[in-house]
This record gives structure tokens, sequence and C-alpha cells, in this order.
């Protein structure tokens, strides 16, 4: 049962896997997704801080009251850092680089006040091991369509679970929005959902 807030809450993407974790909590939200520049400088950890704020805070600025929850995710491999794909070959290149590896997934939370600006923010990552795979089966899980829309390449909660062996961390954090810290902040925030 999802749980209407005394003021609004919404939520700056348009990510199916986050608007139903959100759901999860038992919340309603209202989804604005936010269009922003999604550069950002530094660390991984820094980087998804920085473009969850962003969200965050461009959503906010469109509205009188509320609560906007931004989040963003990366994936890193070494010092590479991979968003999502723009094309197939890009893809490829991604998963070809994860497979038979250990690579870190990073996932930046924020939460802005509407009415006061009042924001909170926090990262959450977990280490991500992958399959091996024969190029033949990375071309038939990008002719899934999975891959496209997924920092690294892949999407732990369908397809791509199955080519996952091992997680060390917060599951939530892979999937693109941790539970725990996201139920932290709106508690910072004067939400509970407990």
């Amino acid at each position: 049962m999802e749980t209407e807030l005394e003021r609004p809450l919404y939520l700056a993407s348009a990510s199916p896997r986050r608007i139903e974790l959100v759901r999860q909590l038992g919340l309603h939200v209202q989804v604005c997704p936010a269009d922003v520049d999604e550069s950002a400088e530094g660390n991984p950890g820094k980087r998804v801080l920085e473009l969850a704020r962003r969200k965050a805070l461009h959503v906010a600025r469109q509205h009188q009251r509320g609560l906007v929850l931004g989040a963003d995710t990366l994936v890193s491999i070494g010092r590479r850092v991979l968003g999502k794909p723009r094309d197939e070959e890009q893809a490829f290149e991604m998963l070809r680089a994860l497979c038979g590896h250990w690579h870190r997934v990073y996932t930046g939370v924020c939460l802005a006040d509407c009415q006061d600006g009042r924001v909170a923010c926090a990262v959450e990552s977990a280490m991500v091991h992958m399959l091996h795979l024969s190029d033949e089966e990375i071309f038939s899980y990008i002719r899934s369509g999975e891959p496209m829309d997924k920092a690294g390449a892949y999407g732990i909660q369908g397809l791509g679970g199955s080519i996952v062996d091992c997680i060390r961390g917060d599951y939530y954090a892979v999937m693109g929005l941790p539970l725990a810290k996201t139920r932290q902040l709106l508690g910072l925030m004067g939400v509970s959902v407990l």
C-alpha cells in the first residue's frame, strides 16, 4: 500500500526500477524527470552525488512545496567510469570489459525540500562480479534491449541478473536506489516510512 505524504514527493527520474523501489518503501511518488547536464568531474562517488543533487534541485525549483528525490548510478572498473552506453557498440565494449571481473557500482541519492532548499545527500556502493561471457552471449544480451539505458550496460533486476554471480554490498544500490540510505535521508527530512 502506498502512503500519501503531507507534502508531495517527486522523483527526478523516469526510471521504472526507481519508481518501483520508491513504491517498495510504501510511498506515493510523482514522476518528474530532470533534464540536466549529466557531465561531472571527480571520482565516481563524487560524480553520482553531484548528479543526484543537480537532478533533485532542478525539479525542486519547479515546485512550491514537497520533496524531490534525485538519484544517479555509475559503474567503475579500475579507473574507467561507465555510464549508459550511447549505442550497441559501446554496450559491447562495456560488457566485454566487465566480463569475468569485479567492478564497483555507485549510486548517489539526494532529497531536496522545494520550500526551504534544504538538501540531504548520500552515496552507496557495491562490488559486483560478472560471469565470463562469450561474444555471442554478449551480443544476445544486447539484442534484448536491456543494456541500453543502464549504467555499465546491464540491469541486475532483469536478464542481467543471470550474468552476475556475486555482489558484496547493497543490492539496491546496484539497482539504482539504495533503500536503506533513501529511508535514512527521508527521516532527516521528517518522513518516516516505518
